[in-house]
């Protein structure tokens, strides 16, 4: 989403980074350059202008002057104002004496029974226990559709056959205290745009249930606009914060930097993929270091951890230090990636690696083919790779649809794999092309 952006942001600061010392004439130049790059981004003008004010006037400050990389220190001094320009607050979600009642309001089309479904999901995993309950009587199919979702995700989805959503919205809060359900979490219905009868019915259905939470939930596809809902629903429903779809789409960025600004409101989960387990929380630190091309380490450690059962982790750490990298444990490790998500959203989130893909399509079909290669093995030589002679080889090119080529080449790949691995576990680090191997001189 934000990849224009991020690029024009780098080339702004990058014209910096060549200067031993920084001057105002230089400085403004680069202030110049971000802010047509935020403009483009469709943020909001007030907060273009806010933004880059504050930071042309740190920029200049004395703290930057004397420091011995003032390049490095504009590029923190940004990276701190795009993190406050988001919201540097907590954005938790608030939970109260259970249950807790989560409303979702927005717009017909912005992805709000979707996001009902992920965020059920997501606080299932947390440990919870949710029930979503179908207030929107006005889209006929937004009540099976709510009802499938649940269905997939197994947690129970209260429909009452009422006419009035204020009252379906009451009962489901009820069913769901009496079941020990300890969230609930209410779809409410959306029209095409912001009117009279949308807000009314809204602050019924708040009045009635007494939400801990009401977050409004925005398209991030409509850049400025999203902007221009989310003050009109903060005019008639105060909301405690946004829930931002289709994070992972061809929108440039702006709703994700203006709404804070905006509305005071923080941007507290996003959804960043069609999955239903694709919604996270926000947090500005680690997108405004995304935007900078800083990588975002501690997402990608959340998503492993997230994708692997600590037993199952320690087990293949201790087998791939020993220098025992069987075709078991590329299946393994290779399968744990894919639970991590799109592999090319993945490897941006590693420091360094953003600018190197710019352009790289990460074609996932070749992976599933080196998978199809290890499956065509039979077990034993999945465990014991070097039985693996030339005639089994031509059968498992042959069972899994590839050449003898492609199948040797990961042969290779995996002995060199056990080899770096077996020098880690040693102490030792392997020789990197163009320097001499430890220990030499």
């Amino acid at each position: 989403m934000f990849d224009t952006l991020s690029d024009k942001l780098q080339g702004a600061l990058g014209d910096l980074r060549g200067k031993g010392r920084l001057d105002e004439e230089a400085v403004s130049r680069a202030m110049r350059e971000i802010r047509l790059a935020l403009l483009e981004a469709d943020v909001d003008l007030e907060v273009t202008k806010q933004f880059t004010a504050a930071v042309k006037e740190r920029a200049l400050g004395q703290d930057v002057a004397k420091s011995l990389s003032p390049a490095q220190q504009v590029v923190k001094v940004v990276h701190e104002e795009l993190t406050a320009l988001m919201g540097s607050g907590d954005s938790r979600l608030a939970f109260g004496r259970p249950p807790t009642v989560i409303l979702l309001a927005g717009l017909q089309g912005s992805g709000k029974t979707t996001a009902a479904a992920k965020l059920a999901l997501l606080l299932r995993r947390e440990g919870k226990h949710p029930g979503l309950v179908a207030c929107d009587l006005q889209r006929p199919a937004a009540i099976d559709q709510l009802q499938q979702l649940g269905r997939q995700i197994q947690v129970p989805v209260y429909a009452p056959d009422r006419q009035d959503p204020v009252a379906a919205a009451r009962e489901g809060v009820d069913e769901a205290r009496r079941n020990g359900l300890d969230v609930v979490i209410l779809d409410t219905a959306g029209r095409l745009h912001v009117d009279e009868e949308l807000m009314d019915e809204l602050q019924r259905v708040r009045d009635a249930t007494s939400p801990t939470n009401v977050l409004l939930v925005l398209d991030a596809m409509t850049g400025q606009e999203a902007v221009n809902v989310a003050r009109a629903f903060q005019e008639r429903v105060a909301f405690d914060g946004v829930v931002l779809t289709k994070l992972d789409g061809d929108a440039r960025g702006g709703a994700a930097l203006s709404v804070r600004a905006v509305t005071g409101r923080p941007v507290k989960l996003a959804s960043v993929g069609e999955k239903l387990d694709q919604l996270e929380y926000f947090h500005p630190d680690r997108m405004a270091s995304r935007i900078l091309g800083m990588g975002d380490v501690l997402t990608l450690i959340e998503k492993a951890e997230a994708a692997v059962e600590l037993d199952e982790q320690e087990e293949m750490e201790r087998r791939m230090l020993a220098g025992e990298f069987t075709f078991d444990d590329f299946l393994a490790s290779y399968r744990m990636l894919r639970r991590m998500g799109p592999l090319q959203g993945v490897l941006k989130l590693v420091p360094g690696l953003g600018k190197q893909l710019q352009g790289l399509d990460v074609d996932e079909r070749q992976l599933a083919r080196v998978e199809a290669i290890v499956l065509s093995m039979t077990p034993q030589e999945r465990r014991l790779p070097h039985i693996v002679s030339t005639p089994r080889r031509r059968r498992i090119a042959a069972g899994s649809g590839t050449s003898l080529d492609e199948v040797n080449k990961l042969m290779a790949a995996r002995k060199q794999m056990a080899k770096m691995m077996k020098q880690v576990g040693k102490g030792k680090m392997p020789a990197l092309p163009g320097m001499p191997p430890q220990g030499r001189r």
